[in-house]
């Protein structure tokens, strides 16, 4: 497996990054791309995979400006985003998009910062890895301007309803799946949604340290999400899809491969 969304930098694994990978790698998750989230994230997620992974198989990176920090994004972000994106480690652009739920940056910030994020995609053909909460139609709206001179994009951690879905295959995204498909009370409708993913368009991602499965038995004491437990996103997964386990491991990590650019491990 691999688990394109992991948000390791974050504070609850502090000192303990490498007992995660190595539970990660144990569990079958064989490579992981780290989150950035804003440009001090990004760099400290490059860090990361730099110290862990010293093959320069199995640990990459993102680097990008979330919309909740898109009221940092200044005349000096483009150029220090700029220079993260050249490292080979940082496989894409982000993690960028809208935020309507929460607007914790105003919207107008939020559309500028993901505007120059994208252009600089384009510019460097670099592939997206895109947040979106309540705000499809008009992230679909600004996507449209440059989807045909992206590589690729993914919507990460997918919650979406179907006309969100659709609209998004139609514009040739990736889609990224996380627990909230294994949460009973909110995650439900995501169970007949998910076998209309094409294959090579899916691809699966803990978010950790959130989005713990629910379904997880036993559950760990601390309450936090490892990418060790994206077996249990899989296996949520391929229900809905009517696949066994081991062909949607299969499909889902070639996407991954493919979009991220990633070597082959054994």
């Amino acid at each position: 497996m691999i688990d394109i969304g992991v948000n390791l930098t974050n504070s609850s694994f502090h000192d303990q990054q490498a007992a995660v990978f190595e539970r990660a790698m144990t569990a079958g998750v064989a490579q992981l791309v780290l989150t950035g989230t804003s440009l001090e994230v990004s760099q400290d997620a490059l860090a990361l995979c730099l110290q862990l992974d010293e093959s320069g198989q199995r640990l990459f990176s993102t680097a990008g400006v979330h919309p909740h920090d898109a009221s940092s994004w200044d005349s000096t972000s483009a150029r220090e985003l700029r220079d993260l994106l050249a490292q080979p480690r940082v496989r894409a652009v982000g993690e960028c998009g809208l935020d309507f739920n929460r607007d914790f940056s105003p919207r107008p910030q939020q559309e500028k910062a993901l505007e120059a994020q994208l252009a600089l995609a384009v510019e460097l053909r670099l592939p997206v890895f895109l947040h979106e909460r309540d705000a499809s139609e008009r992230l679909l709206a600004i996507l449209k301007d440059f989807r045909d001179h992206l590589p690729g994009a993914v919507v990460h951690c997918f919650t979406g309803e179907r006309d969100a879905l659709f609209a998004y295959l139609d514009l040739d995204l990736h889609i990224g799946i996380t627990g909230w498909i294994c949460d009973e009370r909110r995650g439900t409708h995501l169970h007949p949604l998910v076998g209309n993913i094409p294959v090579g368009r899916l691809m699966l991602e803990s978010d950790a340290p959130y989005l713990l499965p629910r379904s997880l038995r036993p559950k760990p004491k601390n309450g936090r999400n490892e990418p060790a437990y994206l077996p249990q996103v899989l296996r949520e997964v391929a229900l809905h899809r009517g696949e066994s386990t081991e062909y949607t491991a299969a499909h889902t990590s070639a996407c991954a491969r493919a979009f991220f650019e990633l070597p082959e491990v054994s």
